[in-house]
C-alpha cells in the first residue's frame, strides 16, 4: 500500500487510517462531525497528496488538451477550469482540474483511484500531438487548507500575498527554496486554498498550518462537506455509466468547441436525458447509503448516490440518481434502507450555500 509524505505525522497524530486508492489514508483524527464543523466555522487542513498530477508539455500542449476535455480551455495562465475526461461515448472518465502554467505546460489533476486508467488514456490520445505526457504525481505532495478563517493566515503561512487570488484562479509563488502551485480551489464549499509542491515543502505546510491553529482533517469530513456542498464524486455522482447531463455537469461541457473526444455522443445524450440527479430528506431519522434503491409506488426508479445524517443539518438527506419523470420537487419516494421502505421527498440539491471568494 502507498503512503504519502505525511504518513508518519498522521501516526504521530493518532489518526485512523484507512486503505484509499491503493493508499493508506487518514479517514479522521478527533472525529468526522468536529472535523467538518471546524472547516465550516474556522479551518482544517487535508492531506490530498493522493491525487494524481500529469503534466503535458509540448507546442500542442493547449490544443491536446481542448482536444482531451469537455471544457473550454485557454492560455489564461490563472484560471483553474473543471472539466470532464469523456470516453468516446461521451461518458466520463473522470473529473478533473486544468491548470495552464504555461502555454506549452498544462497540469492535469485527477482523482487518485482514477491515476492508472486516466493517464494510460491520456497517453494512447496524445500521439497525433507534438506532446511529451507524464505521470508526475509520485514527484509531489498536495494539501487543501479549507475554512473561512484560511484567508487570515495563509500569506503568512506562505510568506508571500496568495489572500488575493479568488476563486478558482491560481499563481506559482517561491516556497522555502523552490516554488509551489497555490489555487484558491478545494473541494468542501468553503473557501480555502489547495497547494502542490515537493513532499518536503509539503510536510512544512502542514506542520505550520497545525501551528497555526488549523485543525487536521480526514477523508471522511471531506466526503461529508463536499456532499454537502453538492459536489459530486467520482464512482457515486460521476461514472462511466452516468451521461454529464444527468450528473448535473452539462455545464463543463462546452459543445461550442470545434472539437473534443466525445462531442457528437454529448449532443445525443443532450437531447435524449432519461434519468437525472435529485436531492432529498428522509421523513425519518435513518441513513440512506450509496447503492440503497429509491422506489416510487413500488416501483424501482433510481438509486441513492450519497446520504448522511450531517452534524450541522437536522434530517437525514442525500442525492439520487433516478427517473427523470419522477424528478420533480415535493415528489414522495421511499428509499429501502435494508428491509424496510422509508419515506422520503425529493428537494432541491441546495443543502449549503457555498462561501467562494468570486
Amino acid at each position: 500500500m502507498k503512503k504519502t509524505a505525511l504518513h508518519e505525522t498522521h501516526l504521530k497524530l493518532q489518526a485512523k487510517m484507512i486503505e484509499f486508492a491503493n493508499y493508506e489514508m487518514p479517514v479522521s483524527y478527533e472525529g468526522i462531525n468536529a472535523e467538518h464543523l471546524s472547516v465550516r466555522t474556522h479551518m482544517g487542513i487535508f492531506d490530498v497528496s493522493h491525487m494524481g498530477e500529469f503534466l503535458i508539455e509540448g507546442k500542442d500542449a493547449l490544443a491536446f488538451t481542448n482536444y482531451l476535455v469537455s471544457n473550454h480551455i485557454d492560455d489564461d495562465l490563472t484560471k483553474v477550469t473543471y472539466a470532464l475526461l469523456l470516453n468516446d461515448q461521451g461518458y466520463p472518465l473522470d473529473d478533473l482540474l486544468v491548470y495552464v502554467v504555461q502555454k506549452n505546460q498544462v497540469l492535469l489533476v485527477v482523482n487518485a483511484g482514477n491515476r492508472d486508467k486516466d493517464f494510460a488514456w491520456v497517453l494512447e490520445q496524445s500521439k497525433s500531438f507534438d506532446v511529451d505526457v507524464r505521470d508526475v504525481s509520485d514527484n509531489y505532495g498536495q494539501v487543501a487548507i479549507q475554512g473561512p478563517k484560511v484567508k487570515e493566515i495563509i500569506d503568512t503561512l506562505l510568506d508571500t500575498t496568495v489572500s488575493d487570488l479568488t476563486f478558482m484562479t491560481f499563481k506559482v509563488v517561491p516556497y522555502l527554496d523552490g516554488h509551489v502551485i497555490v489555487s484558491r480551489t478545494g473541494y468542501t464549499g468553503e473557501d480555502g486554498f489547495e497547494v502542490y509542491g515537493y513532499p518536503d515543502f509539503i510536510k512544512n505546510l502542514w506542520d505550520d498550518a497545525l501551528a497555526h491553529g488549523v485543525k487536521p482533517c480526514g477523508l471522511g469530513a471531506r466526503d461529508t462537506l463536499r456532499f454537502q456542498a453538492n459536489l459530486p464524486l467520482y464512482g457515486q455522482e460521476i461514472g462511466e455509466d452516468i451521461t454529464p447531463y444527468e450528473a448535473g455537469l452539462g455545464f463543463a461541457v462546452k459543445l461550442d468547441k470545434e472539437n473534443f473526444i466525445g462531442k457528437d455522443a454529448c449532443i445525443h445524450h443532450k437531447e435524449n436525458k432519461t434519468r437525472k440527479l435529485v436531492g432529498f430528506e428522509l421523513l425519518e431519522r435513518n441513513i440512506p447509503r450509496h447503492g440503497y434503491k429509491v422506489f416510487k409506488d413500488n416501483e424501482e426508479i433510481g438509486e441513492v448516490t450519497t446520504g448522511y445524517l450531517l452534524p450541522d443539518y437536522d434530517k437525514p438527506i442525500g442525492l439520487a440518481l433516478i427517473n427523470q419523470e419522477h424528478g420533480s420537487l415535493g415528489t414522495e419516494i421511499e428509499i429501502q434502507i435494508r428491509n424496510k421502505m422509508v419515506e422520503a421527498v425529493i428537494r432541491n440539491k441546495k443543502f449549503y450555500t457555498k462561501n467562494y471568494k468570486k
